[in-house]
This record gives structure tokens, sequence and C-alpha cells, in this order.
């Protein structure tokens, strides 16, 4: 179980989450400092390590529209924040699946920042509000991925395994 930090609307943009003006620091060890920058007290938190690892930021329809900066999943994924939504933009969602940001869609969540969310197998559950919510899986060979940590964790493991060492 884990809190919601954060709730976001539509329409959640990648400018939004990572703003194009630090596009020169694309380095996955850096973007996260400025995850939701513009959302000053938020950022602030998560610069100072006050939101734990785990934590939910529920969002609408469309989280991570925009461009197709892969900078706004490095930024969560160094946070190791968990995003639901009622929908993802399709280049955000493959990004996601690539760099292993935990993404869950439930089209019909409700939840309020502070709520006890918990998520247990195709359904989120709002334990503050004793309500649950069904889970849009995503398809197993993506599922994979994301819970290997991404395309590079999962290849490289993958290679591992084969390897006669």
């Amino acid at each position: 179980m884990s809190d919601v930090v954060l709730i976001l609307d539509d329409d959640v943009s990648t400018d939004v989450i990572y703003p194009g003006r630090y596009m020169a620091t694309v380095l996955p060890t850096e973007t996260p400092q400025y995850a939701f920058a513009d959302l000053v007290e938020f950022n602030a938190k998560l610069k100072a390590k006050q939101v734990p690892q785990g934590s939910f930021i529920v969002a609408g329809k469309n989280f991570g529209c925009g461009s197709s900066r892969e900078q706004a999943v490095s930024t969560l994924k160094g946070h190791e924040l968990v995003i639901i939504a009622k929908g993802f933009a399709r280049i955000f969602t493959q990004n996601s699946v690539n760099l292993g940001l935990n993404i869950i869609e439930a089209p019909a969540i409700e939840a309020a920042e502070g709520d006890e969310l918990e998520i247990q197998g195709d359904e989120v559950i709002n334990v503050t509000r004793g309500k649950r919510f069904p889970i849009v899986p995503l398809p197993p060979a993506r599922q994979v991925l994301i819970d290997a940590g991404g395309l590079i964790a999962y290849t490289r493991r993958r290679l591992m395994e084969k390897s006669p060492v």
C-alpha cells in the first residue's frame, strides 16, 4: 500500500512532467531533479526525498501526451513513482515499457491526494474510500519488460541466461 501524492487532470503533457527547457540534461541519473519542475512544491518534495518510492500519481486520460521525449519517463522512474491514469498516450506507454516505469491504466479510478491505494491482481483498491477499480492490463510481453526494469535490463538478463559462463 502506498499513498497518492499527486492528482492530475486529463492531457498531462510531457512538458509538464519534464519541461523542455531542461532538455540539455538527458542522463537518467540527472533528469529526476526536474520532475514536475513547474509544480514547485511537489518538485521540492521530490528533491528533498519526502516522497517515498512506490508512491502513486493519479491522473486522468491521455497522460504523457505531447512530445515523445523519453526524459519524461526517466524523470519519474528516477523517483520510482507509480503512475495510475485513466489512459496513457501511446508513445509515453512505449517509453514507460522500455524504461521500466510502472504504469497502471484504470479508466474508472477515483482518488484524492493522501488516499491509500493498493494494487491487487487486476484491480486498484482505494483503501481510504473502500472502492475497487478494474485495471486494463498491458499485454504480457510489455508487462514482462516493465517487471524486469525495462528493455535493457530484460535483454541483459536474457543474454546472461543464455551465456555458457
